[in-house]
């Protein structure tokens, strides 16, 4: 495996996080007002945090990453404890659902439980938030080569917090397409849709066909909901001619920025490697140099 790209996968994702921090849940116009063309790492803003500052997205996903390396498998009760550890550490950004299921397993669900409790107990609308996904990308990298395998993590990881169908299989096709891109697939989702085949929602797959198609949807929402964050990320990730400019378009379409950049930032550093990224991004993240250790580990682990 190129470990360029393995670090970009991991480093992609936080730098998307850390630039889009700033502007979460401004429109792409006040964005526009504000800043122009966001592409530099900024402070303050949304949260009031310094530049460079990743979210829940990059901390979730240093959870799921350092789990993988400490236990070399994939472990979902040791990784739902350390979501609970970084839960009650007092995170300023942290989603309602993923809220909901960390203090149920606090409270003594087990990691299987507690997202399918709360999924259960929410009204469609608030039930396919895309919490899970934005954090699913370290696995693509130990098991980019057992996609069943990968289909059973990705779905489990989001099952912690996320057990709706959208999610769980979200998490496996995003997976499965940086899987793709990391073994020079040329054609990465529409591998991953056909793996996944009929068992994927078919709300999800017909955001998704158009992409894996070559076809730009006429509109690309920047909401929380998972099928949503999916499409344009996806799209940005894939289509955009550089690592830069993917994570920097998805960023400025304003809405969930963090969220939308991390998945677009993963995609396009599976895509051209940690050495396209921006050095500029790279040296404001505080947590490069961890990234850049996990992803090694992870490739070994693989």
């Amino acid at each position: 495996m190129d470990l360029d790209r393995a670090r970009g996968v991991l480093l992609g994702l936080a730098c998307g996080d850390a630039l889009g921090r700033p502007v979460e849940f401004t429109s792409a116009s006040e964005i526009s007002a504000k800043h122009g063309r966001l592409d530099e790492m900024v402070g303050h803003g949304t949260w009031n945090q310094p530049a460079g500052t990743i979210t829940d997205d990059t901390e979730q996903a240093l959870c799921i990453a350092r789990s993988l390396v400490e236990h070399q498998t994939f472990d979902p009760t040791d990784i739902a404890e350390r979501f609970v550890t970084w839960y009650d550490s007092g995170p300023f950004d942290i989603g309602r659902m993923t809220m909901r299921s960390l203090s149920r397993l606090k409270h003594g669900d087990q990691w299987d439980e507690a997202g399918q409790h709360v999924w259960e107990q929410s009204r469609e609308g608030q039930n396919a938030g895309n919490g899970s996904v934005m954090r699913c990308p370290p696995l693509a990298i130990p098991y980019a080569n057992d996609w069943g395998r990968l289909v059973e993590v990705s779905r489990q990881s989001s099952q912690i917090t996320h057990a709706d169908p959208r999610c769980t299989d979200g998490c496996a096709i995003l997976n499965l397409t940086v899987a793709g891109l990391l073994g020079d697939a040329d054609t990465p989702l529409q591998d991953a849709l056909d793996y996944v085949g009929a068992d994927a929602p078919d709300e999800l797959v017909a955001a998704l066909r158009p992409l894996a198609r070559g076809d730009s949807p006429d509109t690309l929402e920047t909401s929380g909901y998972v099928v949503h964050s999916l499409q344009t990320a996806l799209h940005d990730g894939l289509v955009v001619d550089s690592a830069e400019d993917a994570i920097v378009t998805a960023v400025n379409r304003g809405g969930d920025t963090d969220t939308i950049g991390a998945i677009a930032g993963a995609v396009a550093g599976a895509r051209f490697g940690v050495s396209q990224l921006p050095d500029r991004w790279l040296s404001a993240v505080d947590e490069t140099d961890e990234l850049e250790t996990l992803a090694e580990r992870l490739v070994e682990v693989a």
